[in-house]
């Protein structure tokens, strides 16, 4: 009995020394270690720079290269197409014949009218000489003189219709397109052939009507692209807003035009990217919108933080919020260069030890 006594007193003595030694073991590792503890309970959160006030706003725009004007011709008088000389996608010049009808039609109608009209002279100075010998009445010969004006009329209308079968290029461009067959039967107005007037260059855009509240005067903005086949920006110039919005997009049509030389083949239809860039205006500042927070008293405030290293101090800043874009904030009350909490602010109180957020790897570890 004595024996299982001893025993169990020599077993209780041993765990007694045991918890006293990893107690006094917990102590020491808490007094040589207090760094790893703070940073331990440290926030850590993703800081920014607070940019400088009014910088360049900047935005791109999805555009496409047009032509100056897009025009489908045609005939003013029908007639059967013999003549169709207008391969797609050919450069031609002002004046150049790009189609036209069997003209033996046109050229007889002129004939015809010739010689009626020579028949009208003739019978206008018979006429005019038998009135001054009294022979013939001079009602008479002023109807001759009327026939006579008519057929001068008919034979300027067979010449211009002679001129209308013959279609040619109203300005220097290239052939989009051929709407018809050789060898049919053409109808007055019908389209024969669709040309581009490449005389100028166009890069059109659709712009929001937001944005467009929001810019004002779209020729304030400086516009720019990259034209197909190279690699340096172009500058654009602004020249005209088409005033009504699209039916399903509720934005405006934006026209510019390419300053300076334009590379061979830039076709119409070609997509662009247009950078626009409108300069900010004030002391207002941007910031994502996780940047800002709502206090409790339903003041906005961003939370900047001071230290060079380890441990961060934040001071929470009122500010002044508003946003032109929906995405981006406009703040004031915040100094350039200042450093803020990007992502996180709403975690962070006054007494908060907050550390900076670089990854998932911690330096010094």
């Amino acid at each position: 009995m004595m024996q299982a006594i001893t025993a169990h007193a020599l077993r209780c003595a041993a765990r007694a020394i045991v918890l006293s030694a990893l107690c006094a073991s917990a102590s020491l590792a808490e007094e040589t270690s207090p760094q790893s503890g703070a940073e331990a309970r440290a926030l850590f959160v993703r800081t920014m720079i607070v940019g400088e006030a009014g910088r360049v706003q900047e935005r791109q725009f999805f555009g496409r290269i047009a032509a100056l004007e897009t025009a489908d011709l045609s005939f003013q008088v029908p007639g059967y197409l013999s003549v169709l000389d207008a391969p797609r996608g050919s450069v031609v010049a002002k004046g150049t014949q790009l189609a036209a009808l069997d003209l033996d039609p046109f050229e007889r109608a002129v004939e015809r009218a010739e010689l009626t009209l020579a028949q009208a002279e003739r019978d206008l100075e018979r006429s005019q000489t038998l009135a001054s010998r009294n022979v013939a009445s001079e009602v008479r010969a002023q109807d001759a003189g009327t026939a006579r004006d008519l057929a001068e009329v008919a034979l300027r209308d067979a010449r211009e219709a002679l001129a209308d079968a013959q279609l040619t290029a109203p300005f220097d461009g290239i052939v989009a397109d051929r709407l018809v067959a050789t060898f049919t039967n053409i109808s007055p107005g019908q389209p024969i052939v669709r040309v581009h007037n490449l005389s100028e260059t166009r890069v059109e855009f659709d712009l929001p009507e937001r944005i467009l509240g929001m810019i004002g005067d779209p020729s304030l903005a400086e516009f720019s692209t990259v034209l197909p086949g190279q690699t340096e920006a172009v500058p654009l110039a602004f020249r005209e807003i088409q005033a009504e919005t699209g039916r399903v997009g509720q934005s405006y049509t934006i026209s510019l035009v390419v300053e300076g030389e334009v590379p061979p083949r830039v076709l119409p239809g070609k997509t662009v990217t247009v950078t626009a860039r409108l300069p900010r205006t004030g002391d207002a500042v941007a910031v994502p919108a996780s940047a800002v927070i709502t206090r409790p008293d339903g003041q906005t405030a961003v939370v900047a933080v001071d230290g060079e290293a380890g441990v961060l101090r934040p001071t929470i800043t009122p500010v002044e919020v508003r946003s032109t874009t929906g995405v981006d904030l406009l703040i004031e009350g915040v100094a350039p260069g200042t450093e803020i909490v990007e992502l996180g602010g709403h975690m962070v109180g006054p007494d908060t030890r907050l550390a900076r957020y670089t990854g998932l790897i911690v330096e010094g570890n």
